[in-house]
């Protein structure tokens, strides 16, 4: 903390998501004074149509902060920091007015226009300007559906902004987004760090439809006196550029050097890298690894993940863990205590292949199906859910892999998440990769991620570095049992010809 820096300061740290948003208020030393959180609906108006209403996000927004701010006192807020799920935006007139709901990145519109803008620039050349994989996902093939479909909404935009510059200029009216979440939009340049002129004339789409795009940390305004007193909070509160979400988590868990990694352990699992350049190369594009500006300054991460994670073990519970579920009940634990504590307690050679829901990085197949092979008379529950926690970890083992042949190495992974509370599984982790598994003693990485920011900009802290050491504590490490890892790795060879064998029987 800087000299002469009033320790009763405190910030805001806000963190939206695609169904719920959180608010955190941190005080100078890291330390959460309040938390609120509020979800809202997802909304499907048909088949694979997926919506958010932006108006139900910001009156959630303005229920959490208020909510925070009355259990802690909202007086000593200083500055508010936003980070944000990516690709999905939210069309503005002049009047600043939602014209119409946010499509999702889960929605199909768009489609038809990113393999028109395919077509005139090629996948590499996408890549290489924008730091991804083209996909319809992404925001200028949402904008360009509404122009093609939506045309009286279309002429009427003013901006089009994702939801942290959405919510930051509903506070304070700036239209300011970070680089981070600049480039899901599939139209920002990720080396010099601009929008992409070459995506507006291929798309036909005016350059100056999106926010200014500033650096992670920025301070771009005050909040309007009007709505400081409406959520409890004092005049002059500074608004501050935050990121996408993985990317201030990542923030949150000390990962501003490389051959670091964040490791989020939940519904999904997501790994997220630091590396020093951008790296853009066949490799990148064909493990469909994103090249992402991070909120450390000069700094880069990308995202390999898979959609079932934790969401596999949750399938396990409902369906075949009853009786733990009602012991967990009668004595007040989590039932993934109980199972952990029944689970086999040597490796198993049942393979599973998690790709319940699809798979992710690199295939990103959402044709792919679960499976499980290698049962036999003498398997139990015990041997099949920790063969699910091992199947789990196997497929980001894999994605590690792919990550090393593009050229970024990953030495030590810092779990966050429901499953990084498993003591259990992070040493399978660790058994199973090879490399150390930090726990740290943080709950939300996310909303530290953007309080650190805060404290940055405004001047609390002199560096991230500096805020990082200070804030980012750790509580264990965990490191492969040589044993296991020889098991491990004998079956991961096994595993890794797995999906091949499943598509050729499934399709």
């Amino acid at each position: 903390m800087k000299a002469g820096v009033n320790a009763d300061m405190a910030f805001i740290g806000l963190d939206i998501g695609t169904s719920g948003c959180k608010c955190g208020i941190f005080d100078a030393e890291g330390g959460i004074k309040a938390f609120s959180y509020r979800e809202y609906e997802v909304l499907n108006p048909g088949e694979g149509l997926f919506e958010l209403n932006p108006e139900e996000v910001w009156e959630a927004v303005k229920y959490v902060i208020k909510t925070s701010a009355a259990e802690f006192n909202g007086e000593r807020v200083t500055a508010i920091c936003v980070s944000s799920f990516g690709e999905s935006g939210v069309p503005l007139d002049k009047e600043g007015n939602a014209l119409c709901n946010s499509f999702l990145y889960t929605d199909i519109r768009g489609a038809e226009q990113c393999r028109k803008l395919v077509e005139k620039n090629g996948l590499a050349e996408i890549m290489n300007l924008t730091g991804v994989h083209a996909h319809p996902m992404y925001t200028i093939n949402k904008v360009m559906w509404i122009r093609e479909n939506m045309y009286d909404i279309y002429k009427r935009i003013w901006k089009f902004m994702l939801f942290e510059d959405y919510i930051l200029y509903k506070l304070g009216r700036v239209a300011a987004i970070d680089y981070s979440l600049a480039s899901r939009t599939m139209a920002f340049n990720v080396t010099d760090k601009v929008w992409e002129k070459r995506i507006f004339e291929t798309s036909g789409i005016e350059p100056g439809i999106f926010s200014e795009a500033v650096p992670s940390g920025t301070v771009i305004g005050t909040i309007k006196d009007g709505i400081a007193e409406e959520l409890g909070l004092p005049k002059g509160v500074q608004l501050v550029t935050g990121g996408h979400d993985q990317v201030c988590a990542a923030i949150g868990g000390g990962i501003i050097s490389e051959g670091m990694a964040l490791y989020g352990i939940g519904t999904v699992e997501c790994i997220t890298p630091a590396f020093g350049a951008p790296v853009l190369n066949d490799r990148m594009l064909g493990n469909n690894f994103a090249c992402v500006p991070h909120a450390k300054d000069k700094m880069y991460v990308t995202y390999a993940f898979n959609f079932s994670g934790g969401a596999i073990l949750k399938w396990y519970r409902d369906n075949f863990a009853r009786s733990e579920k009602a012991e967990a009940d009668a004595k007040g634990e989590n039932v993934y205590d109980i199972l952990d504590r029944k689970a086999a307690k040597n490796p198993t050679g049942i393979l599973m292949l998690p790709h319940f829901a699809g798979s992710g990085t690199p295939r990103m197949d959402t044709a792919s199906r679960g499976a499980i092979i290698g049962l036999g008379f003498d398997t139990g529950y015990p041997h099949i859910y920790r063969a699910l926690l091992e199947g789990i970890t196997y497929e980001m083992l894999y994605n590690l892999e792919c990550l090393e042949e593009a050229g970024i190495t990953v030495n030590e992974l810092r779990a966050v998440g429901g499953g990084a509370k498993s003591d259990f599984w992070l040493q399978i982790k660790a058994d199973i990769m090879g490399r150390k598994i930090t726990k740290l003693d943080i709950n939300e990485a996310g909303t530290l991620g953007t309080a650190i920011l805060a404290g940055v900009a405004t001047g609390v802290y002199e560096s991230v570095e500096g805020a990082v050491k200070r804030l980012v504590k750790t509580k264990k490490e965990y490191y492969a049992n040589e044993k296991n890892y020889e098991i491990y790795m004998e079956n991961y060879a096994k595993y890794k010809k797995m999906y091949d064998a499943v598509k050729a029987v499934i399709g």
